[in-house]
């Protein structure tokens, strides 16, 4: 079927899945801001944050980052991939990240390898290594408390290390706890994700289109209500796009168009509770 669709279209690559190539992402101004930021910051380390609610780009901003990370000469960059972890699997997984062989039942062990790694690390190439960490808002106190101290020497006046955050409102409510106010405080740089106007998801989707080798696959028209329907989320309008995209491969349809639109979404979509859905909320759920 990927294939089909494919060859259908004219197409490189599905414009509507996620795992588009990282170098055909679209990248707003804020979003190149902040990622030119952090490239900056791990000169200096400490804490970047990123924020926004489910489906407004802090994931692909992450994958951006990191790919323009990874090309720095000589810099480290490990991307915690548990956030949930207890203190003892975070040791694990940062010992398994930076290659340092570490004890779990000695804590001081590790804390104290992990620090001389990073020192040395600095003192070869002046990079500070940098840890990302997605869906940060799940991760314990306690472990964010670990975090921050493995970061700072000389009484706090130096980081040996850039840690990117990024999370959902939780991880803001987070930060408002006593016990991470340090954390708070120290972050440096900061980007928060909002939705988009009708007119930004018009800028995307024209954009990936082009990337992908099809501009013209979707009509004005259906561009232009899908941007409307999306709710100012990227995921919901992409979801609604390979949607019809899979339809129009079906039915071999030369374009995406308002017509297939209305035979896919028009008809009402009940809920369990018998409430009709838009497109919009069909699309989240």
């Amino acid at each position: 079927m990927r294939k089909k669709l494919l060859s259908l279209y004219g197409l490189k690559w599905n414009p509507f899945c996620p795992d588009v190539p990282v170098e055909a992402l679209f990248v707003p101004p804020p979003i190149e801001h902040f990622c030119w930021r952090v490239e900056q910051q791990v000169k200096d380390g400490g804490f970047a944050l990123i924020t926004g609610e489910p489906g407004v780009g802090k994931s692909v901003t992450l994958r951006l980052l990191a790919h323009r990370l990874q090309a720095l000469p000589e810099l480290m960059v490990g991307v915690l991939t548990r956030p949930q972890s207890g203190v003892s699997d975070f040791y694990r997984e940062l010992g398994e990240l930076f290659c340092v062989a570490l004890a779990p039942h000695n804590r001081w062990g590790g804390f104290k390898a992990l620090r001389q790694k990073w020192q040395q690390h600095f003192s070869s190439t002046l990079w500070r290594p940098a840890l990302i960490i997605d869906e940060a808002q799940e991760m314990d106190p306690a472990v964010l408390s670990e975090l921050r101290l493995l970061c700072s020497t000389e009484f706090d006046s130096r980081s040996i290390l850039t840690v990117v955050l990024a999370g959902d409102g939780r991880l803001l409510e987070r930060f408002r706890h006593r016990d991470l106010l340090p954390i708070a405080s120290r972050i440096r740089v900061r980007l928060n994700l909002e939705p988009q106007t009708p007119q930004q998801l018009g800028e995307y989707l024209d954009y990936v289109l082009a990337q992908a080798g099809n501009p013209h696959l979707v009509s004005p028209q259906l561009a232009h209500t899908l941007c409307e329907h999306a709710a100012g989320n990227y995921r919901t309008l992409c979801i609604m796009a390979a949607e019809l995209l899979a339809a129009a491969a079906q039915q071999e349809a030369p374009e995406i168009d308002e017509k297939l639109f209305l035979e896919l979404f028009a008809p009402a979509q009940k809920s369990r509770r018998g409430a009709t859905q838009t497109p919009a909320t069909w699309a989240r759920g």
